[in-house]
């Protein structure tokens, strides 16, 4: 995943002035690490959330808050687990973001 931040960086560092172009380039950029950031997260509630479907299927209880509490241990988890690399990736890209103004306002 660090390769994909990187592949990122570089591609941020070679755009050189500030164009229609460069704007799609940098919005594309920023939704890719959201979508990259966001993943463990999304990936976790959906496998929770299957996880309680069949148990609720298999064992006939129709209670709808029940998918709830798992859902948010396994995210607080997550969190845990992988904050601080969704802290660093997000840091590093808008260092990488504000550190190219002075090549983009030429």
């Amino acid at each position: 995943l660090e390769s994909v931040a990187g592949l990122l960086g570089a591609q941020l560092r070679r755009v050189a002035i500030m164009t229609p172009e460069t704007v799609v380039n940098i919005g594309q950029q920023a939704l890719q690490i959201m979508l990259l950031i966001s993943a463990p997260m999304l990936l976790a509630a959906l496998l929770t959330g299957l996880l309680v479907s069949i148990f609720q299927a298999a064992t006939s209880i129709n209670e709808q808050t029940l998918t709830f509490i798992p859902k948010l241990v396994v995210m607080f988890i997550v969190m845990i687990l992988a904050g601080p690399w969704m802290i660093e990736t997000m840091t590093d890209y808008v260092t990488r973001l504000y550190t190219s103004i002075p090549e983009l306002i030429r």
